[in-house]
């Protein structure tokens, strides 16, 4: 299930993106208030100008006790209209980070209730570039670009007000000039849209080969695959700076057009005004004063376009925000309506179930099976038969298509995640651990656990010597994706860290495949005490999980093609038999 990527016009966008972050509403009178203050604050200086000219000086004859009164007077305003600005500032900023921070934790949270097939539609790099990269984008924009709209408007209404009071004529001139720009601009904030949108998209896919590359760069040395990861790298970087260099060319042509404008609109006031004031239409401090006013009312438009800029950006970051956040969990928590089971040996049934990934061929069909209460259970069969299929549909990491999965006879789907988790732990094959101590990533299993009980649980597991051998014992980091320890060390953290959690029951994804044999004789010693008791489900390549089992379970294209116990099934002629080959032949080689 892809990601949502609902057309909304760039309004409706900002609005949505406004309805999930209230905190930026929250004193938004009191910023507007100040931010009126700080525009009114602006038209004091021609104000001052004109009078001066006009009064101050009038006659010819200097009136100096006159012009120092308005001069201090402006010098008061403009403190003023400072600290206004500066408050102004202040408080979008506490607002905007607040209610940014709002929207990417909720991104964040709504990325981990997506199932792990939806997680699959979109690289890793370019999700976390939705929760991150386009956030920041957003927040440049808000504590920017949304800051001179607010100032730009209040400043264009206060000067065309005041413009409109000391000349008519002079002001519809400078409308005028300034109308076809304006009925301009919509048009480029639609290419401008369209252009930050594949903006954001080329840097998702720039960040999604970089992560990659850098993860990877193990495998890219073992492959010698440097210049193929960077021409791929290569390859993204270009087209981030193509769709860059295409979005700044429509904002390079859109800027000069303002500034020409400007210039007419300038020249034409002069002229006109001279004219004006050779009949008595206007006074000299009242054309000096228009002056100062007519750059108040186009430093509003000449930041337009960078304005225009950013808000496209951040338009096009809050559309792949909204992508996340308005794809339906279809792995859905019910939540308070969901039930809770009382901990205790689990039963488990598929009741004719089917899976198939989107465009593929169903990956499992008709599977009908229980699991009975404390028994142990050995899923075997060839490389895409559907083991881990069935694993993910046990763990409800994803639904089935068809059917229904219960355990103790409630629906897997009608069960609140948190006591879903707290009944049910999985052992993937990977083993990932999290940048911290040992202690720490045993501890993830169960938080509130002591040291001392994790020492226990080790010492159960029979893995206390070998922690012991460890540089710093509980206390030794294990790196980025515990990469400080090998991989056969990763899977018995992980193992570690599922028994300390005790759940009812235990999933083995082929949890000791990277376990030298020398460790799996161990293992199987403590398996033995950590699965009695509770209903435990092994899917392994390796002959003494299944020998061990009380029942073994074989799949075979996508269907349960056998059932029993290891002794039986190996008699039989079949799919198990031939595995049970191949280990056998594997094991003498």
């Amino acid at each position: 299930m892809a990601l949502q990527g609902v057309e909304r016009t760039a309004l409706a966008t900002v609005r949505r993106g406004l309805s999930l972050t209230p905190e930026f509403r929250n004193g938004l009178i009191g910023t507007m208030a100040l931010a009126v203050v700080a525009t009114v604050g602006k038209i004091i200086v021609p104000i001052a100008v004109q009078q001066t000219i006009d009064t101050g000086i009038k006659g010819g004859k200097p009136d100096l006790s006159y012009i120092f009164g308005a001069v201090a007077i402006c010098a008061v305003a403009v403190i003023l209209t400072a600290l206004a600005g500066y408050l102004m500032n202040v408080r979008l900023y506490k607002s905007t980070e607040s209610s940014l921070a709002t929207l990417r934790v909720r991104g964040f949270r709504h990325v981990h209730d997506l199932s792990v097939l939806t997680q699959n539609t979109e690289r890793r790099g370019a999700l976390v570039s939705r929760v991150t990269n386009d956030v920041d984008q957003i927040s440049t924009f808000m504590q920017w670009g949304g800051l001179m709209i607010i100032v730009a408007l209040g400043q264009l209404l206060v000067a065309t007000v005041l413009m409109f009071i000391y000349s008519w004529q002079l002001t519809l001139l400078v409308w005028i000039c300034f109308i076809p720009l304006m009925i301009a601009l919509p048009r480029f904030q639609r290419l401008l849209s369209r252009a930050y949108t594949i903006v954001r998209e080329r840097t998702g896919d720039m960040l999604a080969a970089v992560s990659e590359s850098v993860v990877g760069a193990a495998v890219i040395r073992a492959y010698a695959a440097e210049g193929r990861t960077a021409e791929r790298v290569d390859t993204s970087v270009d087209a981030n700076r193509s769709a860059q260099i295409r979005a700044q060319t429509i904002v390079g042509f859109v800027f000069p057009l303002t500034e020409i404008v400007a210039a007419l609109a300038i020249a034409g006031i002069v002229l006109l005004g001279v004219q004006l004031g050779l009949s008595g239409g206007i006074s000299a401090g009242k054309l000096v004063a228009f002056l100062f006013l007519v750059t108040l009312f186009v430093s509003p438009l000449q930041i337009a376009t960078e304005v225009l800029n950013e808000a496209q950006n951040a338009v096009a970051g809050w559309r792949r925000i909204l992508g996340v956040l308005d794809t339906p969990p279809d792995v859905a928590d019910p939540g308070e309506k969901g039930a809770e089971l009382p901990r205790g040996p689990i039963s488990v049934k598929f009741e004719d179930v089917h899976f198939a990934y989107p465009g593929g061929e169903p990956v499992l069909q008709e599977v009908t099976v229980e699991i009975p209460p404390r028994s142990r259970v050995a899923i075997v069969g060839e490389t895409g038969s559907g083991k881990t299929t069935f694993a993910k549909l046990l763990t409800r990491l994803m639904d089935p298509a068809a059917g229904r999965v219960t355990i103790d006879g409630h629906d897997l789907r009608e069960i609140r995640f948190s006591s879903l988790r707290e009944r049910i732990v999985m052992v993937p094959q990977d083993g990932f651990l999290f940048d911290g101590t040992l202690a720490d990533n045993i501890r993830y299993g169960r938080p509130s656990a002591t040291d001392a009980e994790i020492s226990l649980a080790l010492t159960e597991l029979g893995l206390a010597d070998w922690v012991d051998g460890l540089p710093a014992a509980l206390d030794t980091p294990v790196g980025q994706r515990g990469e400080s320890l090998s991989a056969g060390e990763r899977q018995l953290v992980a193992l570690a860290r599922a028994y300390l959690a005790d759940p009812d029951l235990l999933l083995l994804d082929e949890a000791t495949s990277a376990v030298d044999p020398a460790t799996e004789v161990r293992l199987a010693r403590a398996l033995e005490g950590v699965t009695r008791g509770r209903t435990a489900v092994s899917i392994a390549h390796r002959l003494s999980t299944a020998e061990n089992a009380d029942e073994v379970l074989v799949f075979d294209a996508g269907r349960l093609v056998q059932r029993g116990a290891h002794a039986d099934l190996v008699r039989e002629e079949g799919v198990y038999a031939g595995l049970h080959a191949s280990w056998i032949s594997a094991a003498h080689s």
